[in-house]
């Protein structure tokens, strides 16, 4: 395929018409707008949901672990052993205690359904690149003090310093019935993990602290695992599921968060395959472009034979013609799709003040900020579907412009 000096001076001239063939640069700049804005979408969409989804499972499980072991009934009595047993498992990276209890929240008369978690020092400790404000070094044992959601924060209407009422209905035993335990804690700190149901529903506290409002003793509630390749924790951590079988059940993050996720593949897949077709259809206007320019270089494609060009030389010269169209098309697309990336908080916020809808409702979508990530692998997939649909595109109207007969065409000239 590669051109000669007079190919490629031919070639050149077709793609870049006179003044007298306006209507076939308009066909031809159309062409590679299509090839462009097809492209520029797949590489949008497919960057997005790519990270919809990387950001998901970061989040998620930065804050849960890849796995939980739960003791049946919610309380892990000999927990130090089982611990030590996880963090010796081979594949395993880190494991540590966790205790987490639906309980209600009151400040000023509003009262919330929250998720209260008891963590380690060392796992409130990850929160400080999540921190909004206050201080983590004030969530010590015993000190009474709590560190809360951004959005619990804003539905509470509470702030650093302010005390709230958490109330476990379990509470101790009286001649009157069971008393509510309701305890205050000084709110030390205030997070924003990104995900709209851990901001609005998290109150982390260390684990004494937790054991002693749940009633639990030295018991805890559960032991959060990870290890070194997620998409392979069902087998590295089967051989503790089958130690501690029938004292405690293990999850990992597909079955917690199952539902969410096959939704997000699925809903992937299914883009990708019908956005694909916006490339398809890009690849017809090349080859309807490359028709009408062959019909209106009938004479000059007769010329050429006469003067000594083979059918090969025309081939290659409608072939690279076509094919240059497509190529321009798909770099102006994989740009037009990085800028967009780029601006696309800018872009998602004019949208919604122009249209006055929210576009991206943390409450509907989880995250705060609209994400993306590019994966190399499927934008040189997306590159190669375009060149090769393009090329294919070429090949029926070169085919003609090849045979075309130029004793035909100029007996009446």
């Amino acid at each position: 395929m590669i051109l000669s000096p007079f190919e490629w001076t031919i070639a050149k001239r077709y793609l870049l018409p006179g003044r007298s063939e306006a209507f076939i640069a308009l066909v031809a700049s159309i062409s590679i707008g299509v090839v462009m804005l097809s492209v520029a979408m797949l590489v949008i969409v497919m960057s997005v949901m790519n990270g919809f989804r990387a950001e998901l499972m970061d989040k998620i499980v930065g804050l849960n672990g890849h796995a939980i072991v739960q003791a049946y009934g919610g309380r892990l009595d000999d927990w130090q052993r089982v611990l030590e047993d996880v963090r010796s498992t081979p594949g395993v990276t880190a494991a540590s205690p966790l205790i987490e209890q639906p309980l209600l929240v009151t400040f000023n008369g509003r009262v919330e359904g929250v998720l209260v978690r008891g963590n380690t020092q060392a796992d409130i400790a990850k929160f400080s690149d999540k921190l909004r404000a206050g201080s983590l070094s004030a969530l010590a044992p015993g000190a009474g003090k709590v560190m809360i959601g951004a959005r619990l924060a804003q539905n509470l209407g509470a702030r650093l310093g302010d005390v709230i009422t958490i109330i476990n209905p379990q509470g101790r035993s009286t001649p009157f019935g069971t008393m509510p335990r309701q305890v205050g804690y000084e709110v030390a700190a205030i997070f924003e993990v990104g995900i709209y149901d851990y901001d609005e529903k998290f109150v982390v506290m260390p684990i004494p602290d937790a054991q002693t409002l749940l009633l639990l003793g030295d018991q805890i509630g559960m032991i959060e695992v990870k290890v070194t390749d997620p998409d392979k924790v069902g087998p590295i951590l089967a051989p503790v599921q089958r130690r501690l079988s029938g004292r405690a059940i293990l999850s990992d993050w597909r079955q917690i968060n199952s539902s969410l996720f096959e939704a997000l593949q699925v809903e992937r897949v299914a883009m990708a395959f019908a956005l694909s077709f916006m490339v398809l259809v890009a690849a017809f206007n090349i080859l309807s472009s490359l028709v009408m320019l062959v019909r209106a270089k009938t004479r000059d494609i007769a010329i050429l034979r006469t003067m000594g060009a083979t059918r090969r030389s025309l081939m290659k010269i409608f072939v690279t013609t076509g094919f240059t169209v497509g190529a321009i098309g798909t770099v102006a697309g994989l740009a037009l799709g990085a800028i967009v990336l780029f601006f696309r908080e800018g872009i998602v916020a004019g949208i919604g003040k122009l249209t006055g809808q929210d576009l991206w409702d943390p409450q509907v979508r989880f995250l705060s900020t609209v994400p993306a990530r590019a994966d190399p692998v499927e934008i040189a997939l997306i590159v190669l579907l375009a060149l090769v649909l393009s090329f294919l595109a070429t090949l029926y109207p070169a085919w003609k412009a090849a045979n075309t007969d130029p004793v035909e065409v100029l007996r009446y000239e």
